[in-house]
């Protein structure tokens, strides 16, 4: 965030200073200087905020009055500093995101198709239900510890952009150094192309088509298209659909959780009930339990990433009604939504189907389910057709928060064409965000051939992640230290941080270690995707040296940021050459 400040610098207004205190202790605060990431000395005054803004302004959370020693003037412009990151801000598409809408943001983020294939692979690994079931449940206590980290950024600084805001806002030094990582790591891995593929797939067998590659990969582009199009011309359209989608989606999971119950209650016959009778006794539940480590930690990894995306809102805030607390509220509705669905759609699988056939059918769990209790015609119908959805509508608020990320990051100025990019114009949404995530969305879904290269491809896109979780969890710790005067609403527990550091770290350093068969889901070296990512890091870096340092240094001139507000109200930061004199 930029620090574009005037010779006669700044001042607060009674509305600044009332945000100032729900936040952040005004007294404490480093005050603004023109080095974006050195506080100021006492004689620099703080940024002026317009009274009647409030959170109704457009992304102007404060503004300098400056002067002009040609014109003698005085113009003003937004304060972009990056200590107002603790401060709301509204975009200007309004606030459009009720509860319920960023509710459906990180539920339907959280639940996508594996929970049709994912519980019957945990069963095959663990080898008893009993087991299974506790994995789940400590998967929903490794996904608190964080849900607790972003939960406590999210509140302590309320702006759309999430682990961008959290990184720049705690690593300044170097300069530009975050935010070059996070712009990198956007550009080259900010695709959606699994739910896609698994969208075109599920649709045509659902239809009785043939499931060639080139039918798939049809279908997939015509979902991420037609995705773009509707978020980038017709938001409130879009937001409608994604939360039809993710309703509909929660209410399927039910339906099944339900089914499950109905047949306890009713002893309905759907098969081999003694043997499913036995399963769910205190002895049958612990069976057969591999106790393994290396099993259990396999399992475990399995149902992490289950829970994986509970932090979506935090990309959005901007757009969310009263940020802060539906922030907190949202996130612990859906880690708990997420948990007791899991757990009974669990329990529907193993009341239904025999413990032989979940653990020989593996990822087929939810096709046994439903062919056991609607016969197999209803089933390869039903089935397929909610793969398809719940897959559709993972896209849809994928698609939907990635591009406010995008459009985030255009707005520091680290994408090209960033006026472009950053505008909401001329459909009142980020249609430059949604650009940059199609494009490579788009590349992965149609240029590589299916089998070990695609594979590869979505290995490489999680696995940078993993250092961003990270440095986020060391983050948090250094600001409890170095900034005590920070307002947290939310306190995420010290226990809850570490533990996601050594899970982070196990992460990190899990793809070195060899699978049992000497390879993973690819055909050559098991660690390349790890080696792949790493380097995506390391391409980062180089580019940080070469254009923040080294070839500045060499032309004798330095980077500077200034503040410019587009036609549409939004205000970015241009990356300006200023020569050294």
């Amino acid at each position: 965030m930029a620090n574009y400040y005037g010779d006669f610098g700044m001042r607060y207004s009674k509305q600044q200073l009332w945000y100032r205190e729900i936040f952040v202790d005004v007294e404490k605060i480093p005050v603004a200087s023109h080095d974006r990431n050195e506080p100021g000395d006492s004689s620099e005054m703080t940024p002026i905020y317009d009274p009647d803004a409030s959170a109704e302004q457009p992304l102007l959370s404060s503004s300098s009055t400056s002067f002009d020693s040609e014109s003698g003037t005085q113009t003003t412009k937004p304060s972009r500093y990056v200590e107002d990151a603790v401060l709301p801000e509204t975009a200007v598409l309004g606030r459009n995101l009720s509860w319920s809408s960023a509710y459906i943001l990180v539920i339907s983020r959280v639940i996508g198709s594996g929970i049709f294939a994912t519980p019957g692979s945990i069963v095959k690994t663990t080898g008893s239900v009993g087991l299974a079931l506790l994995l789940w449940v400590v998967g929903a206590l490794l996904a608190g510890c964080s849900m607790m980290i972003t939960l406590e950024y999210g509140c302590m600084l309320p702006r759309s952009g999430g682990d961008k805001v959290y990184l720049e806002f705690t690593y300044r030094h170097p300069r530009f150094f975050a935010s070059t990582l996070v712009a990198v790591q956007a550009v080259l891995l900010g695709f959606t192309a699994s739910n896609c593929i698994v969208f075109g797939e599920y649709v045509l067998y659902a239809f009785e088509y043939e499931v060639t590659e080139f039918s798939q990969k049809s279908l997939a582009l015509g979902l991420l298209t037609a995705i773009t199009v509707v978020h980038g011309c017709f938001l409130q359209t879009g937001i409608r659909i994604q939360n039809f989608l993710g309703w509909i989606k929660v209410g399927l999971i039910l339906f099944m959780a339900l089914t499950g119950i109905y047949v306890v209650l009713f002893r309905v016959n759907t098969g081999d009930v003694k043997n499913v009778s036995s399963q769910l006794s205190w002895d049958g539940l612990w069976k057969e339990s591999n106790w393994g480590w290396g099993t259990l930690s396999t399992a475990i990894f399995k149902v992490s990433y289950s829970y994986a995306g509970l932090g979506n809102a935090n990309n959005v805030l901007n757009e969310v009604k009263d940020p802060v607390r539906t922030l907190k509220t949202v996130t612990l509705a859906s880690l708990a939504t997420a948990c007791l669905l899991y757990l009974l759609v669990n329990f529907a699988y193993f009341v239904v189907v025999p413990l032989d056939q979940v653990k020989e059918g593996g990822e087929l769990i939810a096709a046994l389910f439903f062919d056991h209790v609607f016969g197999k015609n209803f089933g390869r119908i039903v089935l397929p057709l909610a793969i398809a959805v719940s897959a559709a509508g993972n896209v849809m608020v994928v698609t939907f928060t990635l591009a406010r990320v995008n459009q985030e990051i255009a707005r520091q100025g680290f994408l090209p064409y960033s006026r472009l990019l950053s505008s909401s114009k001329p459909f009142g949404a980020p249609l430059g965000g949604l650009i940059v995530h199609y494009i490579p969305s788009f590349l992965v879904i149609a240029i590589p051939p299916r089998g070990d290269v695609y594979n590869f491809i979505l290995d490489v896109e999680g696995y940078p992640g993993q250092f961003m979780a990270l440095a986020t969890a060391l983050g948090l710790l250094w600001l409890r230290r170095k900034r005590s005067d920070l307002k947290r609403p939310f306190k995420a527990w010290l226990s809850a941080v570490w533990l996601r550091i050594v899970i982070c770290l196990a992460l990190i350093a899990a793809p070195f270690f060899p699978p049992k068969d000497g390879r993973a889901d690819v055909g050559f070296f098991y660690a390349t995707y790890a080696i792949v990512g790493i380097g995506i890091l390391l391409f980062g870096v180089l580019y940080w040296y070469l254009v923040f340092v080294a070839i500045p240094k060499w032309y004798g001139y330095r980077v500077e940021e200034e503040v410019e507000v587009l036609s549409d109200e939004t205000s970015i930061t241009r990356l300006v050459n200023v020569n050294n004199k």
